[in-house]
């Protein structure tokens, strides 16, 4: 098992892409972006911040990140913010966000492409990863890094 051991590399036309255990971060407007990660996405120093709810650099941090998601999707409100964009994983490696996750970033991300809403859509819907036998762990998450490489993909763009 030494290939899932290395955190499941991602090889495509004989190129490293990411891996399929490990987040990437990804901030082009050209892109779905990923959770947050306390760890600058290093994986050799996974962890999260510990910070509890009602810690001030942790609410700083997830006001920091809603006015940022907000300056990028002003048709959005505060209310639309899946928690998923705005605080960090366990691991602060989360390959997955969740499907609100995804959608609430679809209309930023078909602009920037010059995609119709519902090719990008399209997409984030046949990369939708339900439950383990629709029983186990969390349904409706889409995994960030093959969700992109299907958009570049599509679009023919590296």
């Amino acid at each position: 098992m030494p290939h899932s051991a290395n955190g499941k590399p991602i090889i495509l036309d004989g190129e490293l892409r990411g891996f399929e255990h490990i987040a990437q971060n990804f901030s082009s407007q050209h892109y779905f972006w990923s959770r947050p990660s306390d760890v600058d996405y290093d994986a050799s120093d996974t962890g999260g911040s510990n910070f509890g709810p009602t810690n001030e650099i942790f609410l700083s941090q997830v006001e920091e990140r809603i006015n940022y998601l907000l300056e990028n999707h002003p048709e959005k409100s505060k209310a639309d913010i899946p928690i998923d964009l705005v605080t960090a994983s366990g691991s602060g490696l989360d390959p997955y966000i969740s499907l609100d996750a995804a959608i609430f970033q679809a209309n930023r991300v078909a602009n920037a492409r010059n995609l119709e809403l519902s090719q990008v859509t399209e997409l984030i819907s046949e990369h939708n990863k339900g439950a383990l036998f629709g029983l186990f762990g969390p349904k409706d998450i889409v995994h960030v890094l093959k969700l992109n490489l299907a958009l570049d993909e599509l679009t023919n763009k590296d």
